[in-house]
């Protein structure tokens, strides 16, 4: 048996779910589980809300409630908004049998969660891997003397990595970057603007990353093959570094209790980056005992090591979906954590296999942010529009290779001119087709049914299968759907050659034998379409099966009997209907005013948007930019970023200016000196970490993360304008 985990990052609960959050990786995680099930595998999926932590704190004295308050109303609107997008989450055993797995959406506030994470600190504590140390905090200062610690996020300021302002405590969600307490430029206090910021000592419980170097360069070196671009580069960079001890407790009330530390250790709790990724072993572990156990699974509470203790007689899979800013938590300190409690112990937790971390979605040019309140949520969008159609658009606009863009009329094209042009199309022609034809209560293209006399068509359909299959192996989400679109394309062209509508009431003829042996191969590839789209989109998937009438449950139909030929062509006397309705732009403008007043304002509301979904901009706008050639004089490593250049180029006769560029991961010394590049020259000067960067290279990115400097074609002199 091949026991694969799939693990969500638990979402914060300060708000409904946004689609950044569905894109990022509610919905990859969901269509994995669902793959890896048509694959035959037994699937355990674990997630649920993240419940501590200061995002919640800050919401509930925004809103004047207790904390709890929070947690329980968004808990149940998130989950119930995952349901209605089609994840799985309600099914906490698999249909196939309790042997077979199951999924838990759990809570962080759940008792039995509080109870294994202390059981855990007190592990790692008697292991030698946690230690005492002071640490600077931020703490706001009365008028009376009195202290009061802030927890990082109450706290904000300027990013002392790129400058951004409005940077929390600990992390730049510009930059990604993260820092020390006394790193933060004018920290001020997010609910109390005007009170004294100052940062003082105070005692916590340090996890001695710094002895799992070594371990996590070999182990992040195993996976170079297997992780993406950003995740190898983040990671990379961490290590780089130069892993130190951090801290795994804070200064507030809302959290989980330290275990067996003594009174003077009352005010502090665990800090939930260290007990919300020990969830994916909690949320097993309580699976076990509430559902496996209960249904009697062999191993009743312990069923949890199928999927997670190392054996010789299994095969373990674990497969990690999260948005880029969770990756070093997911390539560094989680498995940090594994390695610390694998030391003290004859059984052996299992590491991850990927860390499947996607890119940012955007939204109207800026990030999907909560606590900006920029964004469209799960729950409102799918009062409105069909939950297939946005698992659609969102899987084929995956940012698994950079950030892409949520844009409302990239959305309805997609739609209407992909989902329904392509594969919508040519399942109703093949529905509709067939029904025009006498039936006597059976499918009328039994007689025609003849699978060897197009065996170019079936062959390039398993083609399709494979390289869905392959993609899915790989986590691409994207490439494997378009792999699936294809059976469709190929089999609307294979539909347009053979003419069957020219021959529904006509006399039997070679011809007509001929023309409606290839709709009962359509007829085929339809039902193979319903197998291969289930993961992806399961509510039409579902309503295909049932107008094939086709028996059984379609999620527990394997991939690999996709294209059987050993399948009868199965009959439903009822009329089909369209899978998919067509979208209205101006419509759903007029629904979503909120989020799509740039895409009416202004005289140029009848024109569309440019190519590939983003804004035009105005001439006298591109006219201000200034881009000259350059030539790369001399680089140097950034004296306080490890990330960045410092280069000098040569910008015209006698002239020359710094650039502090993030190309190290791209381009090593020696490869820069010489080149000639293209830059920014009018770019306001910006000081990075201390050097001022005085304009901008130009590069480009593709779909894997690879950068590549734009250069002139030709040698051009420094300072040549760029037309």
């Amino acid at each position: 048996m091949e026991y694969v985990t799939i693990f969500m990052a638990w979402p914060y609960v300060n708000g409904p779910l946004h689609l950044g959050h569905v894109a990022g990786n509610c919905l990859p995680a969901d269509i994995q589980y669902k793959y890896e099930r048509a694959r035959g595998r037994a699937v355990l999926m674990c997630s649920g809300s993240d419940e501590h932590g200061t995002p919640i704190t800050v919401t509930a004295e925004e809103l004047g409630v207790h904390p709890q308050t929070i947690v329980d109303e968004f808990h149940e609107s998130n989950i119930r908004s995952l349901e209605n997008l089609g994840c799985s989450w309600h099914n906490n055993l698999d249909s196939r049998g309790v042997e077979f797995g199951g999924a838990l959406y759990n809570r962080t506030t759940d008792p039995r969660h509080k109870e294994l994470v202390g059981k855990l600190f007190i592990k790692l504590l008697e292991s030698g891997l946690l230690e005492k140390k002071m640490m600077q905090q931020y703490c706001a200062v009365g008028d009376d003397g009195s202290v009061k610690f802030l927890p990082d996020r109450y706290v904000v300021g300027i990013c002392p990595l790129c400058g951004e302002d409005g940077a929390r405590g600990d992390q730049c969600d510009e930059c990604g970057g993260t820092y020390e307490a006394n790193e933060l430029l004018s920290p001020q206090s997010k609910i109390e603007s005007d009170s004294n910021i100052e940062v003082r000592d105070s005692e916590h419980y340090f996890y001695r990353l710094d002895m799992f170097q070594n371990d996590l360069s070999i182990h992040a070196d195993s996976r170079r093959k297997i992780w993406k671009p950003n995740v190898r580069a983040m990671t990379k960079n961490w290590l780089d570094m130069g892993l130190r001890p951090r801290a795994v407790t804070r200064d507030m009330e809302w959290g989980i209790k330290l275990p067996n530390t003594g009174d003077d250790w009352d005010s502090k709790r665990i800090y939930v980056w260290f007990e919300a990724v020990q969830g994916y072993y909690t949320c097993a572990r309580i699976w076990s005992e509430r559902f496996a156990s209960q249904a009697g699974h062999s191993m009743g509470d312990d069923a949890w090591k199928n999927w997670w203790i190392d054996s010789s007689e299994s095969s373990l899979k674990h497969i990690y979906f999260m948005g880029k800013d969770n990756i070093p938590f997911h390539t560094i300190i989680w498995p940090a954590i594994l390695m610390g409690l694998n030391s003290s112990g004859s059984d052996q937790l299992h590491l991850e296999d990927n860390v499947a971390a996607n890119e940012f979605l955007m939204l109207q040019g800026g990030q999907f942010s909560k606590s900006r309140k920029h964004g469209i949520w799960l729950p409102a969008f799918l009062e409105n529009h069909d939950p297939d159609s946005l698992r659609y658009y969102l899987t084929i606009n995956m940012p698994e290779g950079h950030d892409t863009e949520f844009r409302w009329r990239d959305f309805v094209e997609k739609v209407n001119n992909e989902l329904i042009g392509t594969y919508g199309n040519f399942v109703h022609r093949v529905m509709t087709l067939t029904h025009r034809l006498e039936n006597g209560g059976s499918n009328p293209l039994k007689h025609f049914d003849q699978p060897d006399q197009h065996s170019d068509f079936f062959s390039s359909i398993d083609a399709n299968i494979q390289a869905a299959m392959d993609s899915m192996e790989r986590q691409r989400f994207k490439e494997s759907l378009r792999s699936v679109m294809n059976v469709a394309q190929s089999g609307n062209s294979f539909l347009q050659k053979a003419e069957p509508w020219k021959y529904l009431d006509k006399p039997e003829s070679k011809e007509r034998d001929a023309s409606l042996s290839a709709l009962a191969a359509c007829w085929r590839a339809c039902r193979t379409l319903a197998i291969l789209t289930q993961p992806f989109m399961p509510f039409q998937a579902k309503r295909l099966w049932q107008m094939l009438g086709e028996q059984g449950r379609i999620d527990e139909t394997l991939w690999d009997t996709a294209n059987s030929f050993d399948s009868a062509l199965e009959w439903n006397p009822s009329l089909p209907s369209p899978l998919f309705s067509r979208l209205d732009l101006d419509e759903i403008l007029m629904n979503e005013k909120s989020i799509a007043e740039s895409n009416t304002e202004g005289d140029n509301k009848g024109i569309p948007d440019a190519a590939g979904g983003g804004k035009y901009i105005d001439f006298e706008d591109f006219l201000k930019v200034e881009m000259k050639i350059g030539r790369i004089l001399s680089v140097e490593n950034h004296p306080d970023a490890d990330t960045l250049y410092v280069v000098q180029i040569e910008d015209g006769p006698n002239s020359k200016r710094t650039v502090c560029a993030g190309l190290k991961k791209f381009y090593n010394i020696e490869e820069l000196i010489g080149m000639s590049i293209i830059f920014v020259a009018n770019l306001k000067p910006r000081k990075l970490r201390g050097v001022v960067s005085e304009g901008m290279m130009l590069a480009a990115e593709d779909s894997e993360g690879n950068v590549r400097l734009l250069t002139p074609d030709g040698d051009l002199a420094p300072g040549s304008i760029v037309r």
